[in-house]
């Protein structure tokens, strides 16, 4: 390290001494001064460069010669207290002191060196082997790279790319000459891949910001945090438990040199892809050819279209795996995705099926856990942090840190934190089809179903609605009451998803009732009691459906909301109201929550996440919709539906004769008219065909319309014409009239 960002240990010791000889206390700024360094400088390594002088006066039989070395403030008294004490205390007690009165303490020792001073040794014999360079033999090299890597990320105002990190160490530290020479077995050198070793473990102490890729950022505790060898190797040691694959002679995880080389152009792309069309495997034709094709005419057409020259493209098959696993989870199916083949694209032929590909040299596959692609073309974003983990062990060979994983909210939940490592072989799958061809190929609902089950609109407008859903992300469903709007809501749900299985929908669609009473605590995270006493910070459920989404990108979820506007959307979203815009679901459009889990916590909405809410346009006791709500969402208005479809269904599904029919279709629209054209009410307030619909067979229609009429609508109209209950009566008469 060059002089003037170097402590030298003879240096400070000649100026302790010098101030002790003159039973004077000597101020850390003075210290920094004989060192040629600036305060600012010094200020974060002064601990451990006194920390060393501590040690090797232990080892010598010394008094302590730092115990004169005091703040500015208190050079006329001595006086240590703060953090100031608490540092020397704290490397005392490192070798072995046991102290009962620090301030006594401090003294004993400050007497002992003004009397020890006149007869100690000029210079400091540093030839001989100190305690702390026994320690830099002790753990993997790569160990003595973490103080360096925090320097240089400081000295670079906080963050900063691989490279410019590396090239700080290499100017002020020396580097053997054997690591910048030798290579390991990606063609990287060993000192680029014992210093992304050390990245790695400091972000795993939470010293380093692993959020952006290509970036190195120091976290608060980072900032502030200083290590000496002994604290480096304790931070080694505590990850290295629950993280053995750290051998430093494989590539390291987000590995400097192909990782970073991966990731420079931000306009490549990622892309999974299945190469199995029916009952075949097409991967050896693919190879063989150059290739890789769509197997479908009418999917995934638009997304080969974006593929393009310089992509990365993985063939991957997805199965269950129970048995057998590199961790334990309790016995539980874990999704597995099987990275069969990695390759460049070189081409797009323009025909949205087909691409050309150099595929990289045939290896072993590799078996990728729990955040996997079940459709047959996806395309994975590196700037989400979950999604950028799949890329590197893809692509750049970064193994998969299961204990990660496992911590993930939707993981966490789903295997109840039963995990241990287990080294176990990957020999004994439970392999099923490729999911894909169920998940996307053939949907066993969609808007023909809808129709079938009794929906009266027009495919068309089906079709539109459902659009509007895929592309904004988010709709609201508002209507007169009696529309069918939860009705319609959890079909476009189905339709979107694909499927009507309970399975499926338990996982992937969630529904809720807002209501005037509904918190964010309750709806985004807030603090909850617990059995035992105390608080717990605990997720609510539509953070829970976020992290749900994010954990199966590929897959379409769906988070229904009943009477959305019967709460306060714009206090129970609080900063979710943001991230629902369908332009800021994206990773760099993150927030930090009201109530976060760390200081590094960000959290956006998937694109996969779709919002339907129903709103009721006819209740006065309603607030109006905020106006950022209204920008977020797609408004669809549903309206009474009494026409043929509805007929149609009602004499087929209903049983009701065509006279019935015709009555009840013409008195509810007699009555929609009137209650369109009063001035107090207004066609929101119209009934919907819901009240006159027959879920089953009816034998007697007339005494079934007259029980709705006296149970269901008159007793709304009372609530509509409470002013005027008259007008209730007699509207009551006419639907009433000759039923008795």
């Amino acid at each position: 390290m060059p002089e003037d960002l170097r402590l030298d240990l003879q240096k400070s010791y000649a100026a302790i001494l010098e101030a002790a000889r003159k039973q004077q206390f000597l101020s850390y700024g003075d210290l920094a001064a004989a060192n040629n360094m600036p305060w600012s400088q010094a200020r974060r390594r002064m601990p451990q460069h006194l920390g060393q002088l501590v040690t090797i006066a232990h080892e010598r039989g010394w008094p302590m010669p730092s115990a004169i070395v005091v703040s500015r403030e208190s050079v006329p008294t001595g006086l240590l207290e703060g953090g100031a004490l608490e540092g020397f205390l704290a490397a005392a007690r490192d070798v072995g002191h046991d102290i009962k009165d620090p301030q006594a303490f401090v003294r004993e020792q400050q007497e002992k060196v003004f009397k020890w001073a006149d007869a100690a040794p000029e210079k400091l014999d540093l030839q001989g082997t100190t305690s702390e360079e026994k320690q830099k033999k002790a753990g993997p090299r790569f160990v003595t790279y973490f103080a360096p890597v925090l320097d240089a990320l400081r000295e670079l105002g906080g963050e900063a790319k691989p490279a410019d990190v590396l090239d700080w160490i290499s100017s002020h530290i020396e580097v053997p000459q054997a690591e910048i020479e030798g290579v390991n077995k990606s063609g990287q050198t060993k000192f680029e891949n014992k210093v992304a070793w050390a990245r790695f473990y400091l972000s795993k102490a939470g010293l380093i910001d692993p959020s952006k890729y290509g970036i190195w950022k120091l976290t608060e505790a980072g900032r502030e945090t200083s290590l000496d060898h002994a604290q480096a190797l304790a931070i080694y040691k505590d990850i290295h438990s629950s993280y053995k694959d750290s051998d430093e002679d494989e590539p390291a995880p987000e590995s400097v040199n192909a990782a970073t080389e991966l990731l420079k152009d931000t306009s490549r792309q990622f892309w999974f892809a299945g190469a199995v069309w029916g009952e075949e495997d097409q991967l050896n034709r693919f190879r063989r050819e150059g290739v890789w094709q769509n197997g479908y005419d009418d999917k995934f057409s638009n997304l080969v279209e974006r593929m393009k020259a310089g992509d990365r493209i993985a063939i991957k098959a997805s199965f269950v795996q129970k048995h057998n696993l590199p961790f334990s989870v309790g016995g539980k199916a874990v999704s597995c995705m099987r990275i069969k083949a990695t390759g460049t694209i070189t081409e797009n032929m323009g025909d949205g099926s087909t691409v050309r590909v150099h595929w990289d040299p045939p290896s072993s596959p590799k078996d990728w856990y729990f955040y996997t692609y079940r459709t047959t073309l996806v395309e994975a974003d590196p700037d989400d942090d979950l999604a950028r983990r799949l890329v590197l062990f893809t692509f750049a060979d970064a193994p998969q840190d299961y204990d990660f994983w496992l911590k993930v909210p939707y993981f966490a939940k789903r295997y109840s934190g039963a995990y241990e490592e287990t080294g176990a072989a990957n020999d004994d799958l439970i392999v099923a089809e490729e999911v894909s061809t169920s998940v996307t190929a053939a949907p066993t609902y969609s808007i023909d179903t809808i129709i079938a089950e009794g929906c009266f609109l027009p495919k068309l407008a089906l079709e539109a609605v459902l659009s509007r859903l895929s592309e904004k992300k988010n709709l609201i469903l508002q209507g007169p009451p009696g529309t069918g709007k939860t009705w319609l809501a959890k079909r476009l749900g189905y339709a979107l998803l694909g499927s009507k299985d309970r399975k499926i929908i338990r996982s992937r669609l969630r529904t809720v009732q807002f209501h005037p009473s509904l918190s964010y605590e309750d709806f985004i995270r807030g603090w909850r009691p617990q059995n035992g006493g105390g608080l717990k910070l605990v997720d609510g459920v539509f953070l829970e459906a976020v992290q749900a989404s994010a954990s199966e990108p590929d897959l379409p979820f769906v988070f229904i909301i009943e009477e959305i506007n019967r709460g306060n959307p714009a206090q129970v979203f609080g900063e979710m109201l943001t991230l629902l815009e369908d332009g800021k679901r994206k990773s760099e459009e993150a927030l930090e929550l009201a109530y976060p889990r760390g200081m590094d916590e960000r959290i956006h909405i998937p694109p996969n996440l779709h919002v339907i809410g129903t709103m009721n346009i006819a209740d006065r006791s309603l607030a109006l919709v905020d106006l950022a709500l209204r920008r977020r969402f797609a408004f669809i208005t549903l309206e009474p539906q009494l026409g043929e479809s509805w007929s149609q269904w009602c004499q087929t599904q209903g049983g009701l004769d065509l006279d019935a029919i015709s009555l009840i279709q013409e008195r509810m629209t007699e009555l929609n008219k009137e209650i369109e054209n009063d001035r107090t009410l207004g066609p929101q307030f119209r009934v919907g065909h819901s009240f006159v619909t027959p879920l089953r067979n009816i034998s007697k229609p007339r005494t079934w319309f007259r029980q709705v009429v006296e149970t269901e609508i008159a007793p709304l109209l009372e609530e509509y014409w409470f002013d005027a209950i008259q007008k209730a009566v007699e509207a009551k008469g006419r639907l009433l009239s000759g039923l008795e």
